[in-house]
């Protein structure tokens, strides 16, 4: 009969099975590869002085009317940008109805966007990691882009999700000249902010378990709390043994590790809870939180029981997604704060789920979600487009 670490390493065996350590494949879109010299530092002349680095973009212009259709620009966040462009097909679904060119930045400090090469992540080359000049970034790059497709008046549309949707929405706050609109799906603005339960996203988490089966949430509580009693006695050995660990388990540092190990790989189950199997930050077959719940009630028997930038009502044409089954939902904005600050919501919608391309599983809320989502664009679009001319240097800005 297997003991309680034993079924807690079946447990995290099935998020390492979900592929929660797995790397993403390659995507074969029509995206073209390019670099852009950027400026390593934005704001402090006297540092880096005019030093730059090679900043990764992905572009198409597959779907684009020039001179008329849009640019559709993907806020990079914390990743290589070839997996969020092979897992945002919305937007190239979307650019195809509205003849956009489309634009995916890579965050700097990631992928190979690294302003000091292989060093970029040592303390004293740290600092440059910042919300602010993410967001210059991406404001440079566009009117960089601008100039040379030779689209002064294209109106810009920011995409993002999860964190890449704060810095969409950020991107419209911060540079209204700029950029049009932002679909900000997922983004925890608010708790980001400060703005209500810290502990809410965990708590949503074990929801989604919770609400799948009552036993899901109570067959993780045990085993946690077994291998913590484990722990307390001192029985390192038999941890490492259950747990089937490379190394044997010595020290609270390492038992720490392990909790938090495998919190991650719940979570990452719980976020990509798509109802179609997905290579999205791993390898995930459809309905993830349903199988891991039923393979773990197999074993019933063998168990004894950052800050927002101003403030969001001052913003304009931003819509915020948020699906019930994500975590990160709690953190978002879920009503309407203005008639162009608007909340849609997915019934039935794992993390961003709106921004991936369609899929014949998806719930009727996400195709509702992606018509409306459309139809506003498309109106932010037009009334950009009929506006006066935006103001546009003749060169990209040295500094922002």
């Amino acid at each position: 009969m297997a003991t309680r670490p034993a079924l807690y390493l079946r447990l995290v065996s099935l998020a390492l099975l979900l592929g929660v350590l797995a790397g993403y494949r390659n995507p074969q879109l029509d995206f073209k590869e390019k670099y852009f010299e950027q400026w390593i530092d934005h704001f402090n002349f006297e540092t880096y002085s005019n030093k730059t680095f090679a900043q990764r973009y992905l572009i198409t212009d597959k779907y684009w009317k020039r001179g008329a259709g849009p640019i559709f620009f993907y806020t990079g966040n914390e990743g290589d940008v070839w997996a969020f462009a092979q897992n945002s097909g919305f937007i190239l679904e979307l650019a195809e109805q509205q003849n956009a060119l489309v634009v995916f930045a890579e965050h700097r400090y990631y992928g190979k966007s690294l302003p000091f090469g292989a060093a970029s992540l040592q303390r004293e080359n740290a600092g440059l990691l910042s919300v602010e000049q993410a967001l210059a970034d991406y404001a440079v790059l566009i009117m960089a882009l601008k100039k040379q497709y030779a689209a002064p008046d294209s109106p810009v549309i920011a995409f993002g999700g999860s964190y890449g949707g704060m810095l969409s929405a950020y991107m419209r706050m911060k540079y209204p000249n700029i950029v049009s609109g932002a679909l900000a799906a997922s983004a925890p603005v608010l708790s980001v902010a400060g703005i209500g339960d810290s502990n809410q996203f965990f708590k949503d988490v074990t929801a989604d378990f919770q609400n799948y089966n009552p036993d899901c949430a109570t067959a993780v509580r045990e085993a946690f709390r077994e291998i913590k009693d484990l722990y307390l006695a001192g029985a390192y050995e038999r941890i490492s043994r259950g747990m089937s660990t490379c190394k044997k388990l010595s020290s609270k540092d390492d038992i720490y590790q392990l909790f938090g190990f495998a919190r991650n790989a719940f979570t990452m189950i719980a976020m990509m809870d798509y109802p179609y199997e997905t290579d999205f930050m791993g390898h995930f077959p459809a309905n993830p939180v349903k199988i891991g719940c039923e393979l773990m009630l197999e074993n019933k028997d063998r168990i004894r029981g950052l800050a927002a930038l101003s403030d969001l009502t001052a913003a304009s044409n931003i819509i915020f997604s948020n699906g019930d089954l994500d975590p990160w939902a709690s953190g978002g904005v879920r009503k309407n704060l203005s008639s162009s600050l608007i909340a849609i919501f997915i019934k039935g919608g794992a993390h961003h789920l709106d921004l991936r391309g369609s899929n014949p599983a998806d719930p009727p809320s996400a195709r509702e979600a992606r018509l409306q989502e459309a139809n506003i664009i498309r109106d932010w679009v037009k009334a950009a487009a009929g506006a006066s001319k935006q103001l546009t240097p003749d060169h990209y800005p040295a500094r922002l």
